[in-house]
């Protein structure tokens, strides 16, 4: 007879899922929250703000009591004479009742009234004192906040170093803190991992290009090349030119998003003088005149990128212009502010088609580049820069043709 096999174990069952999430930390109850402080605070106020009015009240009931018990006649041989009261000189039981009867009604509502009167000035007194310390309580709980919205705001400056780091007991507010601090932290990391890609990319990119254009230059200067060659030569130096200033323009803008942080005096009306110095040429070889008073228009900032600035938008008028056009350069200084506005003359601009300018790789009415006017970057860096200034630029088309581009800095 065969064995019987024996049988097999049964798996084991899973553990029942926790009713709770295990990844979150268990807090304790007791833990000092700001709702547990707050009601621990205004609880012990109104108590103890109950207390003070009740003692106040039964001190003033006590003195009315005092005065109220006092007899506000007395017998004199025989008679009833009173200060306060009127009592008939000659009269029976029953009418001499009813007079002492209104005499102490009257002495009562005096006493109450008194004790009325004088719990009303004990509630207004102990009311200024709850609203004094309870906001100064209130400012004292709340202080953490203040801390933490200075902070924001100095890392609103891209001075990603500030920390936090709140003390005081585990609740709301310091719980905040931390997770404020633990973002400032990744956001530090992430900053300096983009600067860092931004500075290898840089010279990754502009050593292939330096070279290619440093080989073209020579083959270019050699007489007994042939005339093809030459033509080949510099068509592949303009396009090496044009790759160049688009990296250059790439890594510009990326690097003008930040806020500026070293800042120094900058004279606009000088800044603007230099873009219209370099830009003079061009504009000669297209006919466009140059024009605008700049009045001086102080700011305090970059001197490099705000030349930018002004030299994209004067070179975006030079370009974009038409035959015996004009271009007008105006700085300006109003309350708080300076301001420089470049005004030209050419195609007509619809307003829906502004905001498409400043986009990177945007023309009017092209979506990407397709001219030899540009890289079409000119517009969006003069933007980055212009907030990185804490300013902005707006654009608005010009009747007749053409822009008005003005650009707001803080003084």
């Amino acid at each position: 007879m065969a064995p019987t096999p024996a049988p097999t174990p049964a798996p084991p069952q899973a553990p029942p899922k926790p009713t709770w999430d295990p990844r979150e930390p268990v807090r304790p109850w007791l833990r000092p929250t700001i709702r547990i402080r707050l009601t621990l605070l205004y609880g012990g106020m109104f108590l103890i703000a109950g207390i003070l009015l009740l003692s106040i009240i039964y001190l003033l009931a006590a003195q009315a009591l005092h005065i109220g018990s006092e007899l506000p006649f007395k017998i004199v041989n025989g008679q009833v004479t009173s200060n306060v009261c009127n009592f008939p000189v000659e009269a029976g039981p029953d009418e001499f009742n009813r007079a002492m009867n209104t005499c102490v009604n009257q002495q009562r509502e005096h006493a109450l009234d008194d004790l009325l009167r004088r719990s009303l000035f004990a509630l207004l007194g102990l009311s200024v004192i709850a609203f004094a310390f309870g906001y100064a309580m209130a400012g004292r709980v709340l202080s953490p906040l203040g801390r933490i919205t200075r902070t924001a705001r100095n890392v609103a400056g891209t001075d990603l170093s500030r920390r936090i780091e709140l003390d005081g007991p585990d609740d709301e507010l310091k719980e905040l803190a931390d997770t404020f601090d633990d973002m400032l932290d990744r956001l530090d990391r992430a900053f300096t991992a983009q600067q860092r890609f931004v500075a290898n990319a840089s010279h990754e990119l502009r050593t292939p290009l330096a070279i290619n254009r440093t080989l073209l230059e020579v083959h270019l200067s050699d007489p007994g090349a042939p005339a093809e060659l030459h033509q080949l030569g510099k068509t592949l130096l303009a396009t090496n030119e044009r790759s160049e200033q688009l990296v250059e323009g790439l890594l510009l803008l990326a690097r003008s998003d930040n806020e500026i942080v070293e800042r120094k005096p900058v004279d606009l009306a000088e800044v603007a003088s230099r873009a219209i110095d370099q830009t003079r040429s061009e504009a000669e070889a297209k006919g466009v005149e140059l024009r605008g008073e700049r009045a001086p228009a102080g700011v305090q900032g970059n001197g490099v990128l705000l030349e930018r600035i002004a030299l994209n938008l004067v070179q975006n008028a030079v370009r974009y212009n038409v035959d015996g056009g004009w271009v007008e350069v105006t700085t300006e200084t109003r309350p708080g502010q300076a301001v420089l506005v470049v005004s030209n003359t050419g195609p007509v601009v619809p307003a829906y088609e502004i905001d498409n300018l400043f986009e990177p790789f945007r023309r009017l009415r092209q979506e990407r580049t397709g001219s030899d006017k540009g890289v079409g970057l000119g517009l969006s860096i003069a933007r980055s820069v212009a907030r990185a200034h804490g300013g902005r630029i707006i654009a608005e088309p010009r009747e007749g043709g053409g822009l008005v581009m003005r650009v707001t800095l803080p003084v």
